[in-house]
This record gives C-alpha cells, structure tokens and sequence, in this order.
C-alpha cells in the first residue's frame, strides 16, 4: 500500500494496479460542477479551490446520518466528466478518482500533464464513506450532492487505473482475459 498526502505533486512513479491510501484534502465534483468550473477557466476567472496537485472526486454523496460527516460516497462514472477533463488537468489537477475507463483525450492530457487516475471500488460506498473525516460545501451548493465538497480523508482506499505513462489497467485486465481464455482458462 502506498500512502499519499494531497496536494499531490510528482506522481510519476505510481503504476496501474498499485494501492494507494489517499490522505489530505479532496475536491468533489460532477458533470454540472465541472461545467461551472469550466466557465470559470474560459472566463479567465479563478476556481472555488486550489487546483494546483489537486485530486477531484466523481462523487454525488448522500446526506450524512447523525455522527457522520457524509453518507455513502460511492464512486460516479468517469467518462461523463472527459469533455470538461482537460482544461483542469491544463491548470495542474494530478489526480482524479471515479470508477471505468477514461477517453484516449483525456489519458493524452493525462500524460502531457503527469496526472493519475485512481479507481474506487464501486459498491462500496458506505465502507469507503468511512475514510472521510470533514466535508464542507466550498462552490455550488445549489447543485445538491452535485456541489463541490472540500472532503478531509483519511487512508482512503484506491488503486491507480491508469498512470501518468498511460498504462491502464482497464486495458491489461481485457488483454489477461483474453490471454486466459485462449490458453483455456488457465
């Protein structure tokens, strides 16, 4: 396991398949939350939070219970956010956190810019709720669980999918699998 503090900076070394323990500060943010930060960096404008070795979260969180800070806090599908992807990665995010794969335009930015993407097991929401300590609303609130949330976590479980060299994991699970199943299943 390897344990990481946010902001991120050189994420190079990480490779596709190693578990990662995120600790620090997290941003979520989803498809309307990404539009607005997108008009924002258009507009020349600067953003509700530090950008710089940040790591987005693709979450829409439920409502917390009494005692918790936050409810489930599953992981949304990445690729709805890929269209709005690239101008944050421009401006220095270095990691984001959703679960399937990404487009080859964004794992090109990925590259260019030395980003990660971590994958959170989806279906587990309520134990990955666990790790997060604080959640505050910092942009947005009108958005709901859509808004960006500052999240303080604590050896938050993930596994890097797809690396800042551009390895992915979703493409060398695929290749195994087929590897197996032309070696009859062994």
């Amino acid at each position: 396991m390897i344990r990481l503090t946010t902001p991120l900076e050189n994420v190079e070394h990480l490779r596709a398949g190693d578990e990662v323990a995120l600790n620090g500060v997290i941003y979520t943010a989803r498809d309307a939350a990404h539009q607005k930060l997108v008009q924002l960096i258009r507009a020349g404008e600067p953003l509700p939070f530090p950008i710089e070795g940040a790591v987005i979260y693709y979450v829409g969180p439920t409502p917390a219970p009494p005692g918790r800070p936050i409810g489930s806090a599953g992981p949304t599908t990445s690729m709805r956010m890929d269209g709005l992807t690239v101008p944050l990665l421009e401006l220095g995010l270095k990691g984001m956190i959703g679960k399937g794969g990404r487009s080859k335009e964004v794992v090109e930015a990925m590259k260019k810019h030395k980003a990660v993407y971590f994958a959170a097991v989806g279906g587990a929401a309520a134990l990955i709720a666990q790790h997060i300590k604080e959640v505050e609303v910092v942009a947005y609130p009108e958005l709901g669980t859509e808004a960006v949330h500052r999240m303080v976590v604590e050896d938050f479980p993930v596994i890097v999918a797809i690396d800042a060299q551009g390895n992915n994991l979703y493409e060398q699970g695929v290749a195994k699998y087929r590897q197996a199943s032309a070696e009859g299943g062994k």
